[in-house]
Formats: C-alpha cells, structure tokens, sequence
C-alpha cells in the first residue's frame, strides 16, 4: 500500500538549506488545512448540539458543512491514487464517508473525515521531529564568513568565500567553512559536528570544521573547502542519502502491506455481501461493519513503524558523529555479535611512546637517551617527537646537534657532542656495521617484550637500544568493556604490525583474540573465520589501508575520518572523531532501533487484530476505528522518536 496516510506516512527527508523556521512553519500549517479541520471541528460540535435540542435538519446542515470542509485533502490523494493504480488510506476514508452517508450517519461521516484530518495533522508534527534533527545539521553554520585581505576585514556570504581565502574567526562565534587555522591558538568545541565531548586545542596548521564554536582566542582561518562541499554539508549529504536506503525488515513490511490491502478489501467485499446473501442479514448492518472494517485495518502504523525509526537513529547517530549510511546497515548493526579492531590509528593513536632505554658496553642510559634526542631534535618524525618529549619529561639534557641529516627509511644521523652520531633501524646499524653482540642481544629483548628498537651509536660504536611502544587509546579498554556490555560476544585484534606487538596491545585493552603480520588477505580471511565461528563482524579501521577488511566485513565502520573524502564515501560507517566509545554506541543504537522497530510492527498488527474482529462482530463504529488507526499510528511514531534522545 503506497503513501498509506496520503504523505503522512512517508519516512522523513532531510532538507539542505532550507528557508526560514517561520516560513517552514506557515507552508507546514496552510499544508495541512489547520483552520478547516477547526471549522469542522466546531460545526460537529454545532450538530451534536443542534441534535441533542432536537433540531435533526440543522445538525444534518452542520455534519454536511464539516465533511465539505474536511473532505477535500483526502479526496484529492484518493483520486491521485487510484490514477497511480494503488488504493491508499485516503482511497478507503473516502469510500466509508460515502457508505456512511448513504446510510445516513451522518454523525459517523463527518467524524470520521475530521478525525482523519488530525491524525495526519499529528503525524506530520511528531514526524517533523525527526526532520528538524537532521535539517538543522545545516544550520550550525554561520550564513556568513568574515573575510580577511589586503582590504581589511569585510563580512560576505558563505557562498561567497573561495578556497584559499583567509577568515576570521572571533572568540565564542562558530566558525563557517572548513579551513587549517593559519594563526591564532584556541580551543574549539567540536561537539555539534563530531560529538566530542571536550574543546580541542588548535593551534597553527590544525583542521578546522563548519559548524564548530570557538573559545577564547581569535583564529585566522586559510579556507579549504567551499560550504557546499564542507564536513558539514556531506555529513549531511550522506544522511539524506541514507534514508532513500531501505533496510530489510522496510523492505519486509512494504511487502506485506501489498498483499495484505488487497486482502482487507476482499475480506470487507466478503464481509459486506455474505451475510446478507447467505443468513439474511441487515444488509445496512453489514455494510457498515464493512465500511468499519475498511478504515481499520488499513496498515498506516505498521508501514510508518519502520522509516520513522531509521530516520530519528540517523538523526541521533550523526549528532553524536556517527555516519550510518542506510537503514541495511544500521539493522545489520543490530545485528553484529563479533567486532574486529585494526590497531594503528584505531586501538592505537598516531603517537608513540619510549618504554625502555637500555645502554651497552658501560654507557649510560642518560648518555644513550641524550644522544637519540639531540639528533631527533631537527626532526618531525614521530618517533623523533616522541624520544625528545621523552628526555624531557626525564629531566634529560637536550642539546640540539648540529649537521643534521634524514636518512629516509632507516633513522637520521647528526653531530652531537663533536662526535658523529646516529639514530635508526637495526637495519641501518648492520649495513653501518655498528652492531656488537651486546646490542644484538638488547635487540631481541626489546623485540620479544613486543616493542620496536631504536638502536643509538656515538662516534662509530653502538653505544644503546630505546625500545618503542604505541599508546593504545585511553578509550580502548573502556570502549571494549562496553561492547561486551552491549552483548558482543568476541573481539578480535587484527594488524599487520607484529604479532609481539599485537599481543602487548591486546593485554593493554582487553581483547579476546590478536593475529599480527597480517596482510590485507590475511585479515579478509580472519573476519570470515570469525563470522563463521561468532556471528555477523563489524571490522573497525581507518577506512582507507583496511579497505578490504572493511568491505569483507558485515559491517565496516571507518575510524576518526573527519574532513576525509575516501573514508566518508566508502565506510558502510563512518566515525568522525577518534573516540573509540562511539563504536559502542553505533552498536547500540542499531539494536535499539531493530528492537523499536520490532516492537512497533508487533504494536500495529496487534492492534489491527484486535479491531478487525471487533468490526467484523459490530463491536466497532467508524469513528472508533479512526481512533483506533491514529492511536496506533501516534504510539508507534513517538516510541520511534523516542531514539532522537539517544547518545
């Protein structure tokens, strides 16, 4: 059955720049003959009045006044419907209002028309609901941008901005386009757009998005992308897409209420002729009860009980910024009982840490550790960041070396102290030939303790070993112990990093299971042995290096890819912060709305059970079973809203 309650029943779309609040609303009231259906409403109560006073032409008068009224809307989808070849809600509603006055109820026909006409009122206003979430996603954004030029400081547009240009962004306001801020240290609350929970530092060369509010300081911002092709804007973009994809269990639905309308109106013909045709029953009577049974049991809640859900879950998990890109996938996320985790950039951050310092040969550690960070004190590399804050944080001396030279792929090498120095792999070391067989043996210590060497040599001798470690996230072993919480059943560690190192961070977090020295096959491999053994998989990575896995996977969720085309556009779903405890709450959200949905189909269907029987054994007038569809309509949309408050 197509557009059961004649538009009201459609899921919600999400619009883009829409125009104004006001202007919405007055297009939505003047949509929805609000001032008719009051006049209706008031010349019902005229005829009951005029009925109880025994005035039996003047009520009759005031119910035809009020169906005139109230009729039109429905009877336009009606005749629009039946042109398409499809009988919808409105098609029936018009049928029973034309039964009822050739039987004289008038009462009845008027109710009914009028009743109608405020549940689609209801429905459309509890829907808008889940409209607003999504639409105002594109009002974070300021309409206008302050440019910064050789002309001073002017205010223009959005639209008006190019990439490249320069913008100001002042204390408290919200900043209007992405850009890398060019000057200017502050902290930005990141919240509307990634649902991070704390304000980030930014300082020069850090991303900025549409959308998020400044702190304290100003910000010169240099414009990387136009607003229409902004984080903001896509997030959005995707968001509409997604609920133009329907999820299985919509799919399902459609299906039944295809084969189940044409079977009402069997049931109603049947109903209608039967009895009087067989036992000699009031054919009045079972024209009635026909006409009742036609408005109650059209579908309207069972249809809209699916699409309203998935669109107020979009909502929700994109204001907490989690990209679910269709309602497949988010019921396959209710679905997933195994999570399988990349560990570089997902379990573990982009920074490394010094977990050992060992010096050979009757070197100090000191001496080891001062050395590795003078040399890494000219360079940008992580590793080189990391062993210089670590000699800091040690009180360790950093005098910079001087002749600084990259050795891309293997470590660097400098003067320090007026000796020759260098920094690297072991590799490097043994075509250097600077390794002893006390450093070999500092090596494989390091290396079966799972952490990467760094070996050091001062004037032509190895003279010690930092051993490395990744930091796996402090959300790691939260995040875990809320994923088994939320009833997973098994998580898994998968990388290509050694299986060493794998195992450290598995102990670290809290994993089940850890593979490393995978590669790509490798790990497609894995998420098939563990949806074989544990259930549907959701594979967590960082949407582009895992892609495979990804896409293996029931489920893949790219991790932490703000402003990042390829993970937004490929990732079944998509987190916009590196925040680990967003994977949980994908997971629950997609059970939670599979679980609303089940019970807002097991809601309508017992609902229209009971009310056809009651119509078919004259138990049920017409106007009861109005009330009855738009009660179940009502209950089943507001307990799908109720995921709007999800976080």
């Amino acid at each position: 059955m197509s557009d059961c309650c004649g538009g009201a029943c459609h899921a919600p779309t999400a619009v883009g720049h829409a125009g104004s609040e006001h202007a919405h609303g007055h297009r939505f009231w003047k949509s929805t003959g609000t001032l008719a259906l009051v006049a209706a409403g008031v010349l019902i109560a005229a005829g009951v009045l005029a009925s109880v006073s025994d005035a039996p032409a003047v009520s009759t008068v005031a119910y035809l006044l009020a169906i005139a009224l109230a009729i039109p809307a429905p009877a336009g989808r009606a005749w629009r419907s039946l042109r398409a070849r499809s009988l919808d809600i409105n098609a029936l509603m018009v049928v029973a209002v034309a039964g009822a006055i050739a039987l004289g109820e008038w009462f009845e026909a008027s109710t009914v028309v009028w009743l109608f006409g405020i549940a689609q009122l209801l429905e459309r206003w509890s829907q808008q609901r889940a409209r607003r979430a999504i639409r105002d996603l594109m009002t974070l954004a300021p309409a206008t941008a302050v440019v910064r030029d050789a002309a001073g400081d002017r205010e223009v547009p959005v639209d008006h901005v190019h990439v490249g240009d320069r913008i100001l962004v002042r204390p408290g306001a919200r900043v209007p386009l992405d850009g890398t801020v060019a000057s200017g240290y502050s902290a930005i609350d990141q919240s509307p757009v990634t649902g991070e929970s704390w304000p980030v530092d930014k300082a020069p060369g850090d991303q900025v998005y549409a959308g998020t509010i400044n702190g304290s300081g100003a910000l010169e911002v240099e414009v990387t992308h136009v607003a229409a092709d902004s984080t903001l804007a896509r997030i959005t973009t995707l968001v509409e897409q997604a609920q133009a994809q329907r999820a299985p269990i919509q799919q399902w639905v459609d299906r039944f209420a295809r084969r189940y309308t044409p079977a009402v109106i069997l049931l109603a013909i049947a109903l209608a002729l039967v009895p009087p045709l067989v036992a000699g029953g009031d054919a009045a009577t079972w024209v009635y009860r026909a006409l009742t049974l036609l408005v109650v049991a059209c579908p309207c809640a069972l249809v809209i009980s699916t699409p309203v859900s998935i669109v107020a879950a979009l909502a929700a998990a994109a204001r907490g910024g989690v990209l679910i890109k269709g309602g497949a996938h988010l019921e396959r996320l209710g679905a997933v009982t195994c999570v399988a985790f990349d560990k570089t950039g997902t379990l573990t951050g982009d920074s490394l840490g010094v977990a050992d310092v060992r010096a050979v040969d009757g070197t100090s550690a000191d001496r080891v550790l001062a050395a590795a960070a003078a040399i890494e004190q000219s360079s940008e590399h992580p590793i080189a960041r990391a062993i210089v804050a670590y000699a800091r944080a040690a009180n360790v001396p950093v005098d910079a070396g001087s002749d600084f030279r990259a050795l891309p792929g293997f470590g660097a090498e400098a003067t320090y102290a007026g000796t020759e120095a260098i920094v690297g792999s072991h590799r490097l070391f043994e075509e250097r030939q600077l390794c002893t067989p006390s450093l070999h043996a500092e090596v494989e210590e390091i290396e079966e303790a799972g952490r990467t060497p760094v070996l050091v040599g001062l004037g032509g001798t190895g003279i010690g070993v930092l051993g490395m470690i990744d930091e796996a996230r402090d959300s790691g072993r939260l995040a875990i112990e809320s994923l088994r919480a939320a009833g997973i059943s098994r998580v898994a560690l998968l990388t290509g990093d050694r299986s060493a190192v794998a195992s450290q961070i598995a102990d670290q977090v809290g994993v089940d299971e850890a593979h490393g020295d995978l590669l790509p096959p490798d790990k497609v491999a894995h998420i098939e042995r563990l949806r074989r053994g544990h259930g549907p998989v959701a594979m967590v990575g960082d949407g582009i290096n895992d892609a495979p896995a990804l896409a293996a996977a029931d489920v893949g969720i790219a991790m932490g890819v703000s402003g990042t085309d390829v993970a937004l556009e490929t990732a079944d779903v998509a987190l916009l912060t590196n925040d680990l405890s967003s994977v949980p709450f994908a997971l629950r959200l997609g059970r939670a709305t599979v679980r609303r949905i089940r019970s807002n189909v097991a809601i309508a269907l017992a609902l229209k059970g009971a009310f056809v029987v009651a119509a078919a054994a004259g138990l049920a007038t017409l106007w009861m079973a109005v009330l009855a569809d738009t009660g179940a309509s009502l209950l089943v949309t507001a307990n799908s809203l109720r995921l709007l408050r999800a976080r």
